[in-house]
């Protein structure tokens, strides 16, 4: 069995200066808090910038990098990277079902079509408590998990521009026996 294996840091230098747009979903905001409290350390950790923005819920999180995306450019202040961070709970309705489907389409969709190193850091869970575990700092830390994602896509798109060969930067297959 194949577990994933952190990076050792050696390539955090090349983030320094990084700008990274953070865009929360404030519809729990005790979950939400967590999640960017994690987020945060580990964009401020790898010397990069944290730009936060805040929208009501997670459908609203797509369009808003879109749109910050662009007037970013526009303005000749791209953002390096994009963290997505919310809460979906499931309900009695099928709302759950579409607001985590699309929200999570919609990022992709953008990450893919404009090459952009995204973390999707939006939780779908069945229950709050779920949520509060997987959001928590000192549990399953999400919102770090999904900064350090877009971070190490990040480390890999420079190094490939600086003629690099390194391709495990970020998150390396270990095999169990090397975890024993």
């Amino acid at each position: 069995m194949h577990t994933p294996r952190r990076d050792s840091g050696a390539d955090r230098h090349q983030l320094t200066g990084a700008r990274v747009l953070v865009v929360e979903a404030r519809y729990y905001e005790e979950i939400s808090d967590e999640l960017l409290a994690g987020a945060t350390a580990a964009i401020e950790a790898a010397g990069a910038e944290a730009v936060v923005v805040t929208v009501p819920g997670a459908l609203e999180i797509p369009q808003t990098v879109a749109i910050l995306l662009e007037a970013a450019a526009r303005a000749r202040t791209p953002y390096d990277a994009v963290v997505a961070l919310g809460c979906v709970i499931r309900g009695e309705t099928g709302h759950y079902d579409i607001v985590a489907g699309e929200s999570a389409r919609a990022l992709m969709d953008l990450s893919v079509g404009l090459r952009l190193p995204l973390g999707n850091g939006i939780l779908t869970v069945e229950t709050e408590a779920q949520a509060q575990a997987r959001a928590r700092v000192a549990e399953m830390n999400k919102g770090g998990g999904a900064a350090e994602a877009a971070l190490a896509v990040l480390a890999l798109r420079r190094a490939e521009e600086a003629g690099r060969q390194d391709r495990t930067i970020g998150f390396t297959p270990r095999r169990q026996s090397e975890t024993e």
